[in-house]
């Protein structure tokens, strides 16, 4: 049975660190781009939030007996499939996992014009994945 507290608080963190993000998009890429400390809180918090998603993801399947997904993609994918979040959301989230992927080792590949733009859909895709797991959880599954 998952972890209703557990789920509950890594929810709290991942929404804090989306208000975070609204609260750091800038106007514009060119002042991100200007603003290293402000890409660096903005870095630090994606890759929180794709990493709570992530242990949550992992938690609910493993303990539903689902299994353990080899990636984090398939973590997304996994919910899916079992009804938890839409596919929409789970392909969303796996594009963010990758993005966690290269801020987390190394900041080269990421493009900040790229971030700056997908950064709104991609907090719309966390606050659907937080929504759907509240939801799910709340069922006593």
């Amino acid at each position: 049975m998952t972890n209703v507290l557990l789920v509950t608080r890594k929810l709290a963190v991942l929404r804090e660190h989306l208000e975070r993000l609204r609260r750091r998009h800038p106007e514009s890429a060119a002042v991100l781009r200007a603003d290293v400390d402000r890409l660096d809180a903005i870095a630090m918090s994606v890759v929180v939030v794709v990493q709570e998603a992530v242990d949550i993801a992992f938690h609910i399947a493993s303990d539903a007996g689902w299994g353990v997904p080899a990636t984090y993609g398939q973590g997304f994918d996994l919910l899916a499939q079992k009804g938890v979040l839409s596919a929409d959301v789970a392909a969303s989230l796996a594009g963010a996992a990758r993005l966690r992927n290269r801020i987390a080792h190394g900041y080269a590949s990421v493009d900040v014009d790229t971030l700056w733009a997908e950064l709104p859909a991609g907090i719309a895709a966390f606050d659907a994945f937080a929504t759907s797991v509240a939801r799910y959880v709340s069922r006593g599954v």
